[in-house]
């Protein structure tokens, strides 16, 4: 979609900005139709520090919600917390912590760090522990139509019964192995019948948590869990789901092949991932220990500069944070805090007439560097109507504060 101009903007209504996002499963820009929107994404694992890539994942998703309900759309926004995983209970044992402790505790600050950024609360904070019976369900019907089977006291989807499995990813086969071998696929489990199998429900090993189940006391795998959460929430077929750039593959192509095999229909309508942060040539990961943290951000400048710098790449853009680097906002955020001091609230009218070059920014892929551009450009404006309404689409979209 090509910006609006100025000059036409005023006789342009919310419903001409029809949003256009960037779909992974089909590689192309692609309307979001009308109606309600039931928004999955992809929580996090609480055994560590939240960093910069997560920041940067929600912040991206926190806007989209915003920019949609600002459009009248009714959302319903889940974000779910694993809080039963193999990362969990291996810092657990490593740190002599409970593993529940660990997570709630890791959770409650994340939950702190992305309040203190400006993100809002999902609707719904679904905990993988809470949907055992969901999870359950899912598994034993997948058993029951030959895609799935269980060995020992663990069940695995067979990838083979799936013609279509691994679309979202799109590589060979091999290639497919190499990438999930990395990412906690344990190619060498004796149980599985082929290495790319993944495992729905884990047997009980010494010393782990463990629920009970028809094949033996165990806990789920990690893709189940998001199905049976994102199904439970939302409905069999999602309008959105999004995460990371880096579950595309397996964690993304998973859920779509357990969910679509379980309820015979189409799990999610449209794919948005938000690129990797970089820390030198590595993607910022815990696992790697090249971590920027957002507190330390936050506490060297200010919410609205770290929101702005984040918001300054675009959501499908990687891009790199040097580990000694600071926030390149900062100068912004103050500029536009002063900018809007004494500025007060749009009329509707005003709001309608200058709103158009941002908005045209925002349908088009959710290109939030733009938007920023054009805040920037109205915040100097001579007249205090375009301030206006530079101020409120800065709080109502970008979710900024403009505060001291």
């Amino acid at each position: 979609m090509f910006p609006v101009s100025s000059r036409c903007a005023s006789i342009l209504r919310v419903t001409d900005f029809g949003p256009r996002f960037y779909n992974t499963a089909t590689h192309k820009a692609e309307p979001l139709h009308g109606g309600d929107v039931g928004l999955y994404v992809c929580g996090v694992t609480p055994y560590d520090t939240s960093h910069l890539g997560h920041a940067f994942t929600y912040a991206v998703f926190d806007v989209l919600v915003r920019y949609l309900r600002f459009l009248g759309r009714r959302v319903t926004y889940v974000q779910n917390v694993t809080d039963i995983d193999d990362d969990v209970l291996l810092r657990a044992a490593k740190t002599g912590r409970d593993w529940k402790e660990l997570g709630d505790e890791e959770y409650a600050d994340f939950r702190e760090q992305m309040s203190r950024l400006g993100n809002l609360d999902p609707d719904v904070a679904p905990r993988a522990t809470e949907h055992i019976p969901e999870i359950q369900r899912i598994v034993e019907r997948l058993i029951e139509k030959g895609v799935a089977y269980e060995n020992e006291g663990s069940v695995y989807f067979e990838v083979e019964k799936d013609p279509k499995f691994g679309r979202l990813f799109n590589h060979s086969y091999d290639s497919m192995l190499q990438i999930a071998n990395e990412r906690g696929n344990f190619p060498a489990d004796a149980l599985k019948r082929d290495a790319l199998d993944f495992v729905l429900w884990q047997g009980q090993k010494a010393g782990e948590p463990a629920w009970d189940s028809p094949w033996g006391p165990g806990r789920p795998g990690w893709h189940i869990e998001c199905s049976a959460m994102a199904m439970k929430y939302l409905s069999e077929t999602i309008t959105i789901h999004g995460g990371g750039e880096d579950l595309v593959f397996p964690h993304h192509d998973a859920e779509i092949a357990q969910s679509e095999n379980y309820s015979g229909t189409l799990f999610v309508r449209h794919w948005l991932h938000a690129a990797m942060v970089y820390c030198g040539e590595h993607k910022m990961s815990k696992s790697l220990g090249n971590m920027v943290f957002v507190r330390d951000l936050i506490d060297g400048s200010s919410p609205d500069a770290l929101r702005l710098h984040l918001l300054s790449h675009h959501y499908r853009q990687p891009w790199d944070q040097p580990l000694d680097a600071g926030v390149p906002t900062v100068d912004l955020a103050e500029k536009l805090t002063r900018a809007f001091a004494d500025v007060g609230a749009p009329s509707d009218a005003e709001l309608e007439r200058y709103r158009g070059e941002f908005l045209a920014a925002m349908a088009n892929d959710l290109d939030t560097p733009a938007a920023i551009a054009e805040i920037e450009r109205m915040s100097g404006s001579e007249e205090p109507a375009a301030r206006r309404a530079a101020k409120a689409l800065g709080q109502r979209v970008l979710g900024l504060t403009f505060a001291d």
